[in-house]
């Protein structure tokens, strides 16, 4: 008797170990950046087989890299693709040419259901190219209206969190004023079409630039006394959150509540410079680990608790390629090789990947 009810007990818990690898391997929704920075990525088709084992159903690229298109041909997988050449995008028969090349020819096996126009076109501070962005934008849904495509294929673009003048308290969230004669046609725009605001959200900036300030377990979804909101008494006891919510005020601070914010990218770095305070592999993991839960239930954040978070990870693998600080080539959840960087429960079902360097070398991307 006594062995027997070891043995129930035995297998009860084996239960639940297989029970919680399903629900990190099944039970998540969310996306992930494929950026192409780097001269020792694995094959697209290597790629395709990791991403089908990880479960993830959607994957955001920066361009419209036709390899990649193919190699998921017949996969469950949904894609956002980018354009970056705006003033292309503004000539219609132009448009509508990019469509027939890079959508066109994959869009009955691969789903395409995005395309981003420009990524943190703003930054730059070139006001002919934020004067560009909307007509871009335009151009393209054009496009796709006359080819019989808007139904299937939305159009946004993404921006970096810094386009807010003012994020907290959350409920103060503003655009900073020299944008606003940008977004207030581009909201117009994405109210009309009914495609997602995006949003490039990273609380490590914020830690990183003020670490006496700001506590690190506030950031990293750990327990943490929180913050409220004095105007709507809100609490928030993570960053993400408040950053989301407030650029949810400040959208509605120009007119609008029928728009949805997603996050196109947000990630922790697992290294850094010596001045890149907290880029640690020990940091990145409890980041991106904690968020992976938040997701998987379902939250939504205090001021629209029934929408969940819409996230794309940053990023698939580390990009040695890519210009900048440390911390900009070590954002990936794994290595070129297919190890992961750190254990976010996730790398257990990973296939055997093969590195086929010749190909990749001379591969032509346009990541962020």
């Amino acid at each position: 008797m006594a062995f027997s009810s070891f043995f129930f007990t035995l297998l009860f818990l084996l239960f639940l170990t297989v029970s919680d690898l399903f629900v990190h391997t099944r039970g998540l929704n969310f996306g992930i950046n494929y950026g192409q920075k780097a001269n020792n990525l694995p094959s697209y088709s290597r790629v395709a087989s990791l991403i089908k084992s990880l479960n993830v159903t959607r994957i955001k690229l920066y361009d419209a890299d036709p390899n990649v298109l193919s190699a998921f041909s017949n996969s469950n997988v949904e894609f956002i693709i980018g354009v970056d050449d705006l003033q292309s995008m503004k000539d219609p028969s132009k448009a509508q040419s990019w469509i027939q090349d890079n959508v066109q020819p994959y869009i009955s096996q691969t789903k395409i259901t995005c395309i981003t126009v420009g990524n943190e076109v703003f930054t730059y501070n070139d006001t002919q190219l934020s004067a560009n962005l909307l007509p871009a934008m335009q151009g393209v849904y054009n496009a796709l209206g006359s080819l019989g495509l808007a139904q299937q294929v939305t159009v946004t673009t993404a921006h970096s969190f810094n386009i807010l003048a003012t994020s907290f308290p959350p409920s103060s969230g503003a655009f900073r004023q020299d944008l606003i004669q940008y977004i207030q046609p581009l909201l117009a725009f994405h109210a009309q079409t009914k495609s997602p605001f995006l949003i490039n959200a990273y609380p490590f900036f914020s830690y990183k630039d003020n670490p006496d300030q700001i506590s690190l377990s506030y950031v990293l979804f750990q327990p943490n006394p929180g913050s409220t909101d004095p105007y709507t008494n809100l609490h928030y006891d993570n960053m993400l959150y408040a950053q989301i919510d407030a650029v949810y005020a400040a959208i509605k601070a120009l007119g609008h509540t029928d728009i949805e914010v997603r996050i196109s990218e947000t990630g922790w770095p697992s290294k850094g410079d010596p001045d890149e305070v907290g880029a640690t592999p020990e940091n990145a993991e409890i980041y991106n680990s904690n968020l992976l839960k938040r997701i998987e239930q379902k939250q939504g954040t205090p001021a629209r608790p029934s929408v969940p978070i819409d996230i794309f990870v940053f990023a698939l693998f580390n990009e040695d390629m890519k210009p900048g600080p440390v911390s900009e080539r070590n954002y990936g959840l794994y290595y070129p090789n297919g190890t992961p960087v750190y254990n976010i429960g996730l790398q257990g079902y990973l296939p055997e990947l093969v590195i086929e360097s010749k190909s990749n070398v001379s591969r032509h991307t346009r990541n962020s």
